[in-house]
């Protein structure tokens, strides 16, 4: 671009006012200045811009054109410029969320609703992915926050833990009677894990594998699993009585008090795990983030 921000300033303001005079007084600059910024930009560009007279100035053809874009360009800046401001006196800004299906619905959702009510300016928008899909978000810095369970990710993840939960396998009182008389007319005793018929998330998430890993840290087999996609449908499976569903225990706490699920005893607890918000150390971190951070932190505290 030949010319500079301010000489393109000094043509937009003369080419409104129509008077060089009108223009200094508006910029707060000489008239002899503006009349040379003009010459300058039209001596770069080849062309002239204006026709003068002893009354003021009026665009030639070639300045009517580089008027139109000039206008489209400074009434976007303005715009951009009371945005800006806006942001700052309303305290508006946005954040980018990623996290699955089940931990908005049982641990997002409760976080975003204080934070909310104290920012109620900050735009906030969530892509529900499955951990993995969603550091990989972080990474590509598509996302600023990923709320995700913790696991072997990379140095640049920073990692902010809010809770820890704990898998547990659960299923109906029914289920498990009918399981118990099945298999006891074949052998003496069983055992449920191998024998049930297993609600298990898919193999893409991070739940599963933490599963996966227990079974084979245990040397359990198991024979029948039906693969579900998220948690909820695991735990109205489980109601129904369709089999034995590994879910998250805290997300199930009033189904177990109500007697609607029970918890299936196992040879050994499964080992607890942290759910936290994740930072990319890579993006830059907005004041719209800070707050959040120093939000979650501050319900942290709370907590403990």
């Amino acid at each position: 671009m030949q010319g500079n921000l301010s000489a393109y300033r000094i043509f937009y303001t003369v080419a409104q006012k129509g008077n060089i005079s009108y223009a200094a007084k508006e910029l707060y600059i000489s008239q002899p200045a503006i009349s040379k910024a003009i010459a300058k930009l039209e001596e770069n560009l080849g062309a002239s811009l204006f026709y003068r007279s002893s009354r003021g100035v009026i665009l030639t053809e070639e300045g009517k054109q580089l008027y139109e874009h000039t206008k489209k360009a400074f009434e976007e800046l303005e715009e951009g410029e009371a945005k800006l401001r806006k942001i700052q006196e309303f305290g508006i800004g946005q954040i980018r969320i990623g996290v699955s299906t089940t931990l908005c619905k049982y641990v997002l959702i409760p976080y975003l609703k204080a934070f909310i009510d104290k920012y109620p300016h900050i735009k906030i928008t969530i892509t529900c992915q499955s951990t993995f899909h969603t550091v990989k978000l972080l990474e590509e810095e598509k996302i600023d926050i990923g709320l995700i369970g913790k696991f072997g990710f990379g140095k640049d993840i920073d990692f902010y833990q809010v809770m820890e939960i704990e898998d547990v396998f659960v299923t109906s009182k029914g289920y498990l009677k009918n399981l118990s008389i099945r298999e006891k007319e074949q052998n003496n005793t069983f055992d449920i894990l191998s024998c049930a018929n297993l609600l298990l998330l898919d193999e893409q998430n991070i739940s599963r594998r933490h599963i996966e890993t227990y079974f084979k840290e245990n040397h359990l087999e198991t024979k029948q699993v039906l693969e579900v996609g998220n948690m909820d449908l695991l735990i109205e499976f489980a109601k129904i009585g369709l089999g034995v569903a590994c879910v998250i225990k805290e997300f199930v706490e009033k189904e177990i008090k109500d007697g609607v699920l029970s918890i299936v005893d196992i040879p050994k607890p499964i080992e607890r795990r942290e759910i936290g918000f994740a930072f990319s150390k890579k993006n830059i971190k907005t004041e719209s983030i800070d707050r959040f951070i120093d939000f979650i932190q501050e319900i942290k505290c709370e907590k403990q």
